[in-house]
């Protein structure tokens, strides 16, 4: 395939929506991954990209859609991770995870290293411009509230509070997530960056009551329209330069966007890879390259 391939996960609606018919209206060709296969297939068929059904809340579909991306595409320039959100109750996916855990971290972190070897093969060709091969995920002004423990990322032994600690924890992990891949990839001609989009008045926080209360008492308004949102996945996921190196965290288009300190514990970044990577049974033992064994 001559077309750079984007691959979009949460697209069924929403920002993800948005930014798939965008890079696909730039002459990029979309993947277009979500869990509801009617969206997805018709947000694919609006973007003239492809669709791919996949639920996060399940290791098993993760790992298969990876191994259909890897069969069907030879090359795979940007990986957005798109895909999460907020759960207002505890919960377990089928997987024995926290549902919150699961969405935003567990299952993007298992896609990218299955994904990554790819990308990594990418950014080698001749054809492919240094520095336009890269890792996306997006983050949240909420990782300031979060705080990440190693013996309880399941939220087990902390009051849930309609999950709104949770999903901040899980946004600050992803930061840190990705800042740490960021560095194994950095020989490898594959960037890593994490970015808060801005408060978007999507279907995120459906569960959630103060969102309702949001919504009901500024009567729809309180956030930015999906386009606006999808604004920096649009931008990132093209070939312009970035404006911070990899590794950066970004709110909406503004480098080093405000953290929680323990983003910057390199320390507790590289434990809570090597958790994360034995929770999903990933490869992260490689020699600075995200294993891809589709069997663990």
């Amino acid at each position: 395939m001559s077309q750079r391939v984007i691959v979009i996960t949460g697209a069924s609606s929403g920002i993800g929506r948005e930014t798939a018919r965008e890079v696909a209206a730039r002459g990029d060709h979309a993947v277009v991954v979500g869990r509801n296969p009617e969206r997805t297939r018709a947000s694919a068929a609006a973007a003239g990209g492809e669709a791919y059904v996949c639920d996060f809340d399940r290791f098993d579909d993760v790992r298969m859609l990876a191994a259909q991306l890897l069969d069907r595409y030879d090359r795979i320039d940007v990986l957005i991770n798109n895909a999460g959100g907020l759960i207002s109750e505890w919960q377990l996916t089928p997987d024995g995870h926290e549902r919150t855990l699961q969405s935003n971290v567990l299952s993007p972190f298992l896609l990218t290293q299955l994904l990554a070897p790819r990308m990594a093969e990418t950014a080698a060709r001749d054809d492919v411009a240094p520095g336009t091969v890269r890792i996306i995920a997006t983050s949240s002004m909420a990782n300031q509230w979060g705080r990440v423990r190693l013996d309880d990322l399941e939220w087990a032994e902390r009051p849930y509070l309609r999950g709104w600690p949770v999903y901040g924890s899980a946004k600050l992990a992803v930061i840190m997530w990705i800042r740490e891949l960021a560095d194994r990839l950095r020989d490898l001609g594959v960037t890593a960056y994490s970015v808060h989009p801005g408060m978007v008045a999507t279907s995120f926080g459906s569960t959630s009551r103060l969102v309702h209360l949001g919504n009901t008492l500024l009567r729809g308004h309180w956030g930015r329209g999906p386009l606006s949102g999808a604004e920096p996945l649009i931008a990132f996921s093209s070939t312009l330069p970035m404006n911070g190196p990899t590794g950066t965290y970004f709110s909406r288009f503004s480098a080093f966007g405000g953290t929680a300190a323990q983003a910057n514990d390199l320390g507790l970044r590289r434990e809570l890879f090597q958790l994360l990577g034995d929770i999903t049974g990933a490869d992260v033992t490689g020699a600075g390259l995200p294993g891809a064994d589709l069997t663990s």
